[in-house]
């Protein structure tokens, strides 16, 4: 397959040219000869030195990321940024990124595979970002407490061996959930609003113990990572339903954060 027609694909799935004004990512294709072919793929949350020798040393013809090397902007490639992209440019790999649209894919996002494997039902948007929303909300099938909320994500989760923390100023029986991936601090505001029993993320701020307590709000910090493994883990299930002789292969390379 042309990688022009894999980013095409990916495009019009993920919508990425409607959040071209809403996310500092570059989103789409980053790095990569538009004239190159696909034939194995690899998948991973972070574009970063490490994945990017691990995709190499795969024999990856392209890698798909959901956090790229372009935030608003590269003025130079010098010093740690042309260290970090070398195995790319070296090896022929493309970089294909998708942050926000990835997040806010209403099946394939992570927001969308956290409330899968809490089997959150009667689902609806949740995080708003302009007129976009990044994540989800809904109902669980049997009430958690506190405990076993956290036990859930921290048995299922890919978190480094760190735990799941929790700022426990909601009810004891939690049936209402909301989930904002990865940083989800500027969220929690409107999970109080919504009179959610709990708000799942990856990180929060200082101000998240604050607004958790006067909201009267359980907030779980499950971490930027864990939280967003689904979105990439989904697309290459997706890409290997296509009729395309694409091999694909996931990387774990878990933070802990």
């Amino acid at each position: 397959m042309r990688l022009t027609e894999f980013c095409g694909r990916l495009d019009d799935e993920l919508r990425t040219a409607d959040f071209a004004d809403l996310d500092a990512s570059a989103n789409g294709l980053q790095v990569g000869p538009e004239r190159g072919a696909v034939e194995r793929v690899a998948f991973c949350t972070d574009g970063v030195k490490q994945t990017f020798e691990r995709a190499a040393d795969w024999g990856a013809d392209a890698l798909v990321v959901h956090h790229g090397i372009s935030w608003g902007g590269i003025e130079r490639i010098t010093g740690r940024t042309y260290g970090r992209v070398a195995p790319l440019v070296e090896h022929d790999v493309a970089l294909y990124v998708s942050h926000l649209p990835l997040d806010s894919h209403p099946e394939l996002g992570n927001a969308a595979g956290l409330a899968d494997l809490l089997g959150l039902e009667a689902r609806e948007p949740f995080g708003e970002v302009g007129p976009e929303h990044v994540g989800q909300r809904g109902r669980t099938s049997d009430t958690f407490t506190v405990d076993e909320l956290r036990e859930t994500l921290a048995g299922e989760l890919s978190t480094g061996g760190q735990p799941v923390r929790t700022i426990d100023f909601g009810p004891d029986e939690i049936g209402d959930v909301a989930i904002a991936t990865g940083d989800g601090s500027d969220y929690v505001p409107e999970a109080g609003a919504k009179g959610v029993d709990a708000l799942v993320m990856g990180e929060g701020k200082q101000k998240t113990y604050h607004e958790a307590r006067e909201a009267g709000l359980n907030v779980f910090l499950a971490g930027h990572y864990a939280t967003e493994t689904f979105g990439v883990r989904n697309l290459q299930d997706w890409v290997e339903t296509w009729d395309a002789e694409i091999e694909t292969a996931f990387f774990d390379v878990p933070t802990g954060l």
